[in-house]
């Protein structure tokens, strides 16, 4: 059974399980008070606190319940178009590789390219992604059929993307690990606490019920709900309305290899093995779902043909945030409570929450988080800036 990261600060005399710790009421203190338990709270909050700095969670329901929920299981290096996220990601999988026990199963990530233009852009990006410590290549069709032989033969791949810095692993071990690791460093978390309102002028974090907790410093890391939380603040994060996101399962497959993680890069079809079958992610459900499973059994059957007519069936849902340019938005609105942010990860905060609980103890405290967080501040949807800019 995965265990909890180990804690590098851990407090003696605090190894009590994480079923046991913080049942009451939050505090009406805190130094830091962080609003949201999935990934990246958590992380945010175990970073706080093994930093000695007196923090408390709030979470609306129960910790990984959001977006946390609904996730791939996947660990990966390579994002395209996005090297700060790309470095974010190798830094989080070197933390996950120090984790006790967490379970990481090497599957590689291969991106499927069916036109020129594709592969030229992938030609355009590949010294920043190898500034960010991805490891990625160009590999040809033939490699590409070679790495995931379910590939149609007759898909008209120019080439791919393969970059072996990707793994399964386990969302729920991960949550678990958060938990534990912010408790034993002295973090309060704390379930069942829906934020109702934030005063920077005065610090005071309102929560359904009629109670509060005065913060010196407020986090915002409330996932679908990180946008009217940051109004609550005076503070606009241009978040897109919370989106259903689904994974499907279609299958069986009892004699399928053990294939890479693959995106068809033109549709957004995303597939991993699991069990005799494949889990699969192609974008947002829309208000329209049985249309968009239709448009999904069309992609897998052009993609896949041993899939045709495959048996389709829910494996998650949950509700995420998302950014305009799928980068996430992080850092540090000023005011007479400091109000720090990290939201619109855009379904990719798994991969990246040990760094961006990094990103945020540093911005705290003041130092250098060694990640140019201009290109996450929340300032760049106004400058137009992209992430891959110089």
């Amino acid at each position: 059974m995965a265990t909890e990261p180990r804690a590098r600060t851990e407090p003696p005399g605090s190894a009590e399980p994480a079923e046991t710790a913080e049942r009451g009421a939050p505090p009406e203190r805190a130094e830091v008070v962080v609003i949201g338990g999935g990934v990246i709270g958590l992380s945010i909050a175990a970073e706080l606190a093994g930093a000695g700095v007196e923090t408390v969670l709030l979470e609306r329901d129960t910790p990984g319940s959001g977006a946390s929920k609904a996730t791939a299981d996947v660990l990966r290096a390579y994002f395209a178009g996005n090297p700060v996220s790309s470095a974010m990601a190798v830094r989080s999988l070197a933390a996950y590789r120090e984790w006790d026990g967490l379970p990481m199963r090497p599957t590689g990530y291969l991106v499927l390219f069916t036109d020129a233009e594709q592969v030229s852009e992938w030609e355009r990006q590949r010294p920043a992604q190898h500034d960010a410590g991805v490891d990625v290549e160009l590999i040809d069709a033939a490699e590409a059929r070679r790495r995931n032989p379910l590939i149609a033969p007759n898909l008209p791949l120019t080439a791919a993307a393969w970059s072996p810095q990707a793994y399964v692993s386990d969302t729920a071990a991960i949550v678990a690990g958060f938990v534990r690791a912010a408790r034993r460093a002295g973090a309060g978390v704390h379930s069942g606490c829906r934020v109702t309102d934030v005063d920077t002028v005065t610090g005071r974090v309102g929560i359904a019920g009629g109670r509060s907790v005065t913060a010196g410093t407020v986090v915002c890391a409330a996932g679908a709900w990180s946008a009217p939380i940051a109004r609550m603040a005076g503070v606009d994060l241009p978040l897109a309305e919370p989106v259903v996101q689904e994974l499907l399962t279609a299958g069986p497959l009892p004699d399928a290899p053990d294939i890479p993680i693959t995106l068809h890069a033109a549709s957004g079809l995303l597939v991993r093995r699991r069990g005799e079958g494949l889990l699969v992610g192609m974008g947002y459900p829309g208000p329209d779902r049985d249309d968009w499973r239709d448009r999904v059994r069309r992609q897998l059957a052009l993609t896949y043909p041993h899939l045709t007519g495959a048996e389709i069936g829910t494996a998650f849902t949950g509700v995420r945030d998302a950014s305009p340019d799928r980068t996430a938005f992080i850092g540090r609105a000023p005011g007479d409570t400091p109000f720090l942010y990290a939201a619109g990860f855009s379904g990719h905060g798994l991969c990246v929450a040990p760094a961006a609980g990094q990103i945020v103890r540093d911005l705290y405290l003041g130092r250098d988080p060694g990640i140019p967080v201009a290109k996450l501040d929340v300032s760049r949807h106004r400058t137009g800036r992209r992430d891959d800019d110089d």
